[in-house]
């Protein structure tokens, strides 16, 4: 679909700012790479070939049975028994020296059977983020193994940064998302008709805001359990007052200019010169205010798990990263991790909204 003039002119005011420009790319390819987790660390193989077969371990369960074990519980895919089984279709005793018959298998044949040889093909890092590795002591330093070190449980750093970064990003971006539609929608109606209707939104917003939003989820919590929806949910109810009163502002500066008089006397409706006409106006002001909604709702989440009211234990949480940094000052690559990852995260969604915002403003045009 091809873009509109206007939005033409917004584009190319934005590709012309190099820094968000590429800040952009930047956040995609590493956005794009975490919706793949999955494939990129986990402790399944991505594909398995076992008798002329496919199967796909990260998506789907497998019983050891499948692959010629004993027990109908879920494959343990790191086992060099059953790695011993996929390798050799199934036909050899794998469990008491597995090392050696594969090795015996080398040549395709063992004990005069025909072997079916098998393969597995692992992620890049072949440990998930709830993946206990029995390394020694721990956390451990970085090696060729574990490029960023392990937590105080023998977890790997790295793909927990993955999955907690791509866990970080979407609930960011739900919890801006939910907290700007009703931001707006509430600063728009309190603008755009004020007196009474003006009055009574500001009463709300004054009593609402003043609730302890940090009690609300401590009592939320002990009644429902921790949850990733229920975060997201409360975050929204609490956050949506933080973008009022830009848009207010917006709506009663331009709600007596001339072209809002005329619609009004052509009796276009409300709704219409509210959400046409008087809002495109006030985007930029909106839009300034979206890199803090965005980085706020990042930094709030990791305040949470830092005290230990955020994400559900079995999540990864960045936040609890930083909490096992503070706790193991004798393992500086933990703080380092937390931080640089933070860092690069926050500036690059900064860089991108501060091109968006000046892309919307009318008032500045890149060479």
């Amino acid at each position: 679909m091809a873009l509109s003039p206007l939005n033409q002119r917004r584009w190319r005011n934005f590709k012309a700012n190099r820094r968000s420009f590429w800040s952009l790319w930047i956040f995609l390819t590493a956005f794009g790479l975490s919706l793949f987790a999955e494939v990129l660390a986990n402790d399944k193989p991505i594909l398995i070939s076992y008798r002329g077969e496919m199967f796909m371990p990260i998506y789907r369960f497998y019983p050891e049975t499948t692959f010629g074990g004993d027990f109908k519980t879920e494959a343990d895919y790191t086992d060099e028994g059953l790695q011993c089984l996929v390798a050799t279709g199934g036909i050899a005793d794998c469990w008491d020296d597995p090392a050696a018959v594969v090795t015996d298998a080398a040549d395709g044949d063992y004990q005069g059977q025909t072997v079916a040889k098998g393969w597995m093909l692992w992620p890049p890092i072949p440990y998930s983020y709830r993946t206990i590795n029995n390394v020694g002591a721990a956390p451990s330093a970085p090696d060729r193994d574990h490029w960023l070190g392990t937590d105080d449980t023998s977890r790997d750093v790295l793909a927990r940064i993955i999955y907690g970064f791509r866990l970080s990003i979407i609930y960011a971006l739900l919890v801006s998302a939910g907290t700007s539609l009703l931001g707006v929608a509430a600063g728009a109606v309190q603008g755009y008709f004020g007196g009474r209707t003006d009055l009574v939104f500001q009463r709300i917003i004054e009593i609402w805001g003043g609730t302890p939003t940090l009690y609300v989820i401590i009592i939320l919590f002990a009644i429902l359990g921790r949850t990733f929806w229920l975060l997201v949910g409360i975050s929204i109810l609490f956050g949506w007052p933080g973008l009022v009163p830009v848009v207010r502002a917006e709506f009663l500066r331009a709600r007596n200019f001339e072209y809002v008089r005329a619609a009004r006397a052509l009796g276009v409706r409300d709704r219409v010169i509210m959400f046409r006409h008087i809002l495109p106006n006030a985007m930029v002001a909106t839009l300034t205010f979206l890199p803090f909604i965005v980085t706020g709702a990042i930094g709030s989440l990791a305040a949470l798990d830092l005290l230990g009211f955020g994400l559900p234990s079995n999540l990864p949480s960045l936040g609890e990263l930083t909490q096992q940094a503070k706790q193991n000052l004798q393992a500086p690559w933990l703080a380092f991790s937390a931080f640089f990852t933070f860092a690069i995260m926050l500036a690059l969604l900064v860089f991108i909204f501060e091109g968006v915002r000046d892309a919307f403003d009318p008032r500045k045009t890149f060479a």
